[in-house]
């Protein structure tokens, strides 16, 4: 049965999250929060160069010089417009702080020059874009947050870095994240999940046939228009394009999980029970966390839904639960 839980005693955040009674199941609790994204925040959009010759763009929330700067990072195929990440930003920017939304490469609604694209491992990208954020928070606290794909990527990156992570960021969270990709990416090829698995592909693959008309024999055309699975797109695409051997080498290597005994940054992993996305195979012992993980599990919420409150419901019990986490940490 699922159960609510988390390994810390600390007080309780300021709204222990309840799932509404007329929206039941985790499917339901997935879907529905999608409509509820509500209007877009006054961002400012940053082309940066990467280092390797490509560019990312990032979308910046206006704030007081020295207010704190919140970095998200989003998942598959999402963007600063997704409905957490309108969430989030709508309730930074209330908070009186800095936001930006670093978009993955490819994901800002333009094509990005190279062959490869983005991953759940790439920690080495994470480093980059953290270690640029930081000369623009200056003196005043950082903190990243990480969404489903970005989670894992985050957390991949903290416990990588460890001390060098903790030198960067005042405190970080991750949002149901795959920690197991193996474990999510053969879940997402199962029963009504893979209806997510066909949404993502339309626009994975649409991106890959685009990289082989610039990149001729990058990749078996034939075999990327039958891919019905994750498992297919990665072991054929993403895995070899970023330097795997294939998906389950990808998978193995880019999940975050055996690296979150190594971290050292105050970190909040919320991952809700019902979570279609992330099985209960995927998440986390007691025993293979870090003193530094605080780790929440209540009973619902879906994959990044966390609709709250009566017919039609509302997203704002997530970016007040991170923002409780980061205040805290502030000193606020």
């Amino acid at each position: 049965m699922p159960r609510a839980w988390c390994t810390d005693p600390d007080p309780a955040p300021p709204a222990d999250f309840r799932p509404p009674w007329w929206l039941p199941g985790g499917h339901a609790q997935t879907i529905w929060p999608l409509a509820r994204r509500g209007e877009l925040p006054p961002y400012r959009r940053e082309r940066v160069e990467t280092p390797d010759g490509d560019f990312i763009d990032l979308d910046w929330l206006a704030g007081p010089p020295g207010a704190p700067l919140l970095v998200l990072f989003h998942g598959l195929e999402g963007s600063s417009a997704s409905h957490y990440a309108r969430s989030l930003m709508r309730a930074v920017q209330a908070a009186g702080w800095r936001g930006v939304v670093p978009h993955f490469r490819g994901c800002s609604g333009e094509p990005n020059r190279l062959a490869r694209a983005y991953h759940s491992g790439d920690s080495a990208e994470i480093d980059w874009i953290l270690r640029r954020l930081a000369v623009a928070a200056g003196p005043a606290p950082l903190f990243a947050v990480g969404v489903s794909l970005g989670g894992n990527a985050l957390l991949k990156w903290l416990g990588e870095r460890e001390h060098a992570a903790a030198a960067l960021l005042a405190g970080a969270a991750a949002v149901c994240p795959p920690l197991d990709l193996a474990v999510s990416g053969h879940a997402l090829a199962r029963g009504f999940n893979r209806l997510y698995t066909r949404h993502f592909l339309a626009t994975l693959r649409r991106k890959a046939l685009a990289k082989l008309a610039e990149h001729p024999d990058l990749f078996d055309a034939a075999r990327l228009r039958v891919a019905a699975t994750l498992y297919d797109f990665d072991d054929l695409y993403t895995g070899p394009v970023h330097g795997f051997a294939g998906a389950d080498d990808y998978w193995r290597r880019a999940s975050s999980r055996p690296w979150l005994r190594a971290v050292r940054v105050p970190t909040l992993l919320v991952a809700a029970a019902n979570d279609p996305f992330v099985p209960a195979a995927a998440l986390p012992l007691p025993s293979e966390l870090s003193p530094q993980v605080r780790f929440e599990c209540p009973t619902g919420g879906g994959h990044v839904g966390f609709l709250a409150g009566s017919c039609p419901g509302h997203i704002d019990w997530l970016p007040a639960r991170l923002l409780h986490h980061f205040v805290r940490l502030a000193g606020g």
